[in-house]
């Protein structure tokens, strides 16, 4: 068992047949392309902070299975201490990157699956749980890259998956043999999957009996035949090739997402961890969903550390640093970011066992929490927008500052205090362009789930009757025979 260093992942990559494409074109160097190569920086720290002193007690864990330590994006939480170091693991390395480091969806898919396994075995007695742990060892020996994939195109969405005119708008099993399964569909909006080595396939909704052979969830590698990937645009994808517009030159923007078709995929049967068990597929949407809500207040708490750092520096170079209405916007974000923060500190401490063992978080909570950054996070940009003015949007483009006949006007009419370099201005603007608009608000809108996902758990969980009880006895209204 090794744990992989930040290079030794990226040229794991290089090992790899991973079929993308983008701008109508296949991608023939995926891990030295500029489209690519800062999400690749970005995943690479979570496999280098394992190794720093400094770091290793939250990237770290000791796994339950073999008492060896593994990265804990590989990990089963087995406690809620696991499950707030998680949030601080991932709160650590967003303010370092600034940007997703994409390893957190298949961190969570292992998780749920790890659950869910073992509750589908005890109730059916089916064997996937002992199949899933041998996986789990498999990716925690190897320390591989795991993208969680469940979002399906979906289609018409009054409809469910066996009634959409197109059966392939949602994945489905289309072949069983006594070998394994072949799958066909796509999965939209994959974090992280250019760069990942593994995908875990799982069901996207509750499911009913007409919908059985769409309850599938199975390891499948990125670069198997028939799996093809088609990378999404992003905001500033056109200026990869400089370095300051692209605001975060060396992580990028959000984790590359695209979308990836399943062309009649072969899935063999110790890869298969859920095949037309309908009944869990409800079970393992909710407990991923939960897992991956969770996230937010950690990873958007460190990119909004960042945003609040870029917004005080911007002040400062604009000379307003000492207004009180400046000072009042930068509470107001300080306030923002360490109430998500705090949601997903709270759905951690008051999580529990479930029947596996493995600890899950509170789903209340958790919902809440990624709710909040649905608002949130579009308040703290539109306050960095406020403070930072309109230039981060006008700006003339980096080959214009480094041109000769016109770099000079551009270096004298976008200069801010005089002490500081008209670069370093623009630096910091183009970051806040990038951090706060297009793709990276977009994401924190419907990333883990759109609000109204997260409304229809809150409802779920709310436990209304139970308040409405609470009130009839204040009232003192009694209870109905």
């Amino acid at each position: 068992m090794v744990m992989k260093t930040g290079s030794e992942y990226i040229e794991s990559l290089r090992r790899l047949k991973t079929k993308v494409y983008a701008f109508g074109e296949q991608v023939t160097d995926l891990v030295d392309n500029p489209l690519f190569r800062p999400h690749i920086n970005a995943a690479a720290v979570t496999y280098d902070m394992a190794h720093d002193p400094v770091t290793e007690d939250l990237v770290t864990v000791t796994s339950h299975l073999t008492g060896k330590r593994i990265n804990r994006f590989t990990h089963i939480h087995q406690s809620t201490e696991d499950l707030v170091k998680k949030v601080k693991m991932l709160r650590m390395i967003a303010r370092r990157t600034g940007t997703c480091f994409q390893r957190c969806v298949g961190f969570d898919a292992l998780n749920a699956l790890y659950s869910v396994t073992y509750e589908m075995d005890q109730n059916l007695g089916t064997n996937y749980h002992e199949r899933f742990k041998e996986y789990l060892l498999y990716v925690q020996d190897t320390d591989i890259m795991v993208a969680g994939s469940m979002t399906d195109p979906k289609g018409d969405r009054s409809l469910r998956p066996s009634q959409q005119v197109d059966p392939d708008l949602y994945v489905h099993v289309v072949e069983k043999n006594e070998k394994g399964i072949v799958i066909r569909g796509a999965k939209a909006h994959q974090t992280g999957i250019v760069n990942s080595h593994e995908m875990l396939i799982m069901p996207t909704t509750a499911m009913t009996a007409e919908d059985a052979r769409y309850a599938v969830a199975c390891a499948v590698p990125v670069d198997a035949p028939g799996v093809i990937h088609i990378f999404g645009r992003q905001t500033n994808d056109s200026r990869k090739n400089g370095q300051i517009d692209q605001g975060n030159a060396r992580y990028g923007i959000v984790g590359g997402e695209a979308l990836t078709v399943l062309e009649n995929v072969f899935v063999p049967w110790e890869r298969v961890f859920m095949c037309g068990e309908w009944q869990f597929a409800g079970s393992l949407v909710e407990r991923f969903a939960s897992y991956h809500r969770q996230n937010y207040g950690g990873c958007k708490g460190g990119v909004s550390d960042v945003i609040i750092g870029a917004t005080a520096l911007i002040a400062d170079y604009n000379g307003i640093a000492k207004a009180s209405h400046v000072r009042d916007k930068i509470t107001e974000m300080i306030h923002l970011t360490e109430t998500l923060y705090a949601g997903s500190i709270a759905c951690s401490a008051e999580g529990r066992p479930t029947p596996s063992g493995a600890y899950f978080v509170d789903p209340l909570l958790a919902n809440i929490t990624k709710l909040n950054v649905t608002r949130f996070i579009y308040e703290i940009c539109r306050l960095s927008h406020d403070i930072a003015g309109g230039f981060i949007a006008t700006l003339p483009s980096e080959q214009d500052l480094r041109c000769p006949e016109v770099g000079p006007y551009v270096e004298k009419y976008f200069r801010g205090v005089a002490s500081v370099p008209t670069e370093d201005r623009i630096r910091v603007a183009r970051l806040i362009e990038n951090m706060t608009g297009g793709t990276a608000l977009a994401e924190s809108m419907h990333g883990a789930g759109s609000p109204q996902a997260q409304r229809v758990m809150i409802m779920r969980q709310g436990n209304l009757e139970q308040k409405k009880k609470l009130a009839r006895i204040l009232a003192g209204i009694p209870e109905k025979e």
